[in-house]
């Protein structure tokens, strides 16, 4: 039987405690992932990761395999005496997993129930899915490798949540619970939207005349189009809120709905007609704003 260093394939020190475990293994089975990892051996990588942590977060197969000691990698070893009644047929036909699986039962030989593997995978959905929900079929990570199964994304889910499938992952043994599946969810970039937890940010063109005077326009949500009004006399950067646009609140409504946000800027035209620049002309010899001297007032008076 050969020695795998479970600690040394999670980067951990012997004594780290199950959080570090959890993360050290979360870190690698990204890194590793078929899904994720192009690299020849990725697979084999990612079944010794999944099988050190499977170990390592159970006490009572921590232990058994800390009787061991530490070994070379790859190393022949014989089980101890003790552990000659882990299995009835010997050791010949077990590897190091089954054999600290078989360890954990009990003096009394009977099989314990031991759950299935969690797995962990990464999903990328649009604002609209996110939104309105969806269902999608997603290559998800499995003992064997990967399958593929239909997902259901609930509407308000938001950037970096972790969905659950219960009972999707690893099959339990001797009636042990079946693993489960987690999903990390990221969005796609929108062409438009930006979003901010719930809320959503888009940049709305405005002409000098529309800002000044004021104006009715038509804007896109994600729920359809609305019209928009401009104040009179609106500033570029400023931010028109336009309450319970943004995304849906979360599925279980702990969270309200977001807002949308319309960040104003103020373009020019490129080029003028014969009679748009006698107007501009015009305006600035009859008008008195400056907003240079405006901009020191305001300092100013702040001080």
């Amino acid at each position: 039987m050969k020695y795998k260093d479970y600690y040394a394939l999670l980067g951990i020190a012997k004594d780290a405690d199950l959080e570090q475990i959890k993360k050290a293994y979360r870190k690698l089975a990204r890194m590793h992932h078929p899904d994720m990892s192009k690299a020849a051996d990725a697979e084999a990588k990612f079944k010794d990761i999944a099988e050190a942590y499977a170990t390592l977060k159970d006490p009572d197969k921590r232990a058994a395999y800390d009787q061991l000691g530490s070994r070379p990698a790859g190393a022949e070893f014989a089980p101890p005496p003790e552990w000659s009644g882990a299995a009835e047929h010997g050791f010949s036909d077990m590897d190091l997993a089954d054999l600290l699986a078989a360890m954990s039962r009990g003096q009394r030989g009977k099989p314990q129930p031991t759950r299935g593997r969690d797995f962990e995978t990464t999903v990328r959905i649009s604002l609209e899915d996110a939104h309105h929900g969806t269902k999608l079929n997603l290559d998800v990570p499995d003992e064997g490798g990967s399958r593929t199964l239909e997902v259901s994304i609930p509407a308000g889910t938001r950037e970096g949540q972790k969905l659950r499938l219960r009972g999707k992952g690893g099959k339990g043994r001797h009636s042990g619970l079946d693993g489960d599946i987690y999903l990390h969810v990221t969005f796609i970039a929108h062409p438009q939207f930006r979003a901010d937890h719930r809320d959503l940010y888009f940049d709305l063109m405005l002409t000098p005349w529309e800002a000044a005077l004021g104006c009715e326009v038509q804007v896109d949500t994600l729920d359809g189009a609305l019209m928009l009004t401009v104040p009179q006399g609106t500033r570029a950067g400023r931010k028109l809120r336009i309450r319970g646009r943004g995304l849906a609140n979360d599925p279980v409504g702990a969270s309200p709905r977001g807002d949308l946000f319309a960040v104003v800027h103020i373009d020019v035209p490129s080029t003028l007609s014969v009679r748009e620049r006698e107007l501009f002309q015009e305006l600035a010899t009859v008008s008195q704003f400056s907003p240079r001297a405006s901009a020191r007032n305001h300092k100013e008076s702040g001080k």
